[in-house]
């Protein structure tokens, strides 16, 4: 049984745009541990799900999708945006 999670995809901290933010994020559960390759020494797995990674408009429809398809999945809640009021004045305390 695959089993998925659902959630928004946060700000991105190096940039002070929010593009993408509001779209939402239905990615596979890893069923498998990563091993490193005996030649390279990278990480990997067999699993070729965690490649995968599908982007929807609103929660409604990544839960409908996963519904129609048969995937178990939990969503995983936004976290709340805090916005940290600051001056310049503060630098000088």
């Amino acid at each position: 049984m695959t089993t998925a999670r659902i959630y928004q995809r946060p700000k991105n901290a190096m940039q002070s745009g929010r593009a993408r933010t509001n779209l939402w994020v239905l990615e596979f559960e890893p069923t498998e541990a990563k091993q490193p390759d005996p030649l390279t020494g990278w990480a990997g797995s067999g699993d070729t799900r965690d490649q995968l990674r599908m982007t929807f408009p609103t929660l409604a429809a990544a839960q409908d999708y996963a519904a129609r398809e048969g995937i178990s999945f939990h969503v995983v809640p936004a976290p709340e945006r805090s916005l940290k009021l600051q001056a310049y004045a503060d630098n000088f305390r």
